[in-house]
């Protein structure tokens, strides 16, 4: 079962953008903070607290930086929780296309432009 403390973690949209930026390279916490103009540095800094706590992100230190990186074993908690709704969604987007264009339905002829 995964954690609350990652779902609450991600229910954030400040939180999910900052993993959006962390997904293909670890960055340093300025570089994160620069990413939020309307942001205070204390408000990201926090997020980023929230984020390492519930095991999405780890720090690196590096000379006076913090680099964040992803943490792809929490990650990988939520994607096999939300696996076991996969077919449901699956199902009901098929019943929808169908719905939509149903196999026996004549295709209609191309519309005409007049000129």
């Amino acid at each position: 079962m995964t954690s609350n403390a990652v779902f609450a973690a991600v229910a954030s949209p400040t939180r999910r953008r900052i993993l959006d930026l962390l997904q293909h390279r670890g960055r340093p916490a300025g570089e994160l903070v620069a990413a939020f103009p309307r942001l205070p540095q204390p408000a990201v800094s926090r997020h980023l607290r929230v984020l390492r706590e519930a095991g999405l992100v780890r720090v690196t230190p590096r000379a006076q930086q913090r680099i964040y990186s992803l943490s792809a074993a929490r990650l990988r908690e939520v994607d096999e929780w939300v696996a076991e709704y996969r077919s449901f969604w699956s199902g009901r987007l098929d019943a929808l296309a169908l719905h939509l264009d149903p196999p026996d339905r004549p295709e209609s002829p191309p519309r005409r432009r007049d000129a």
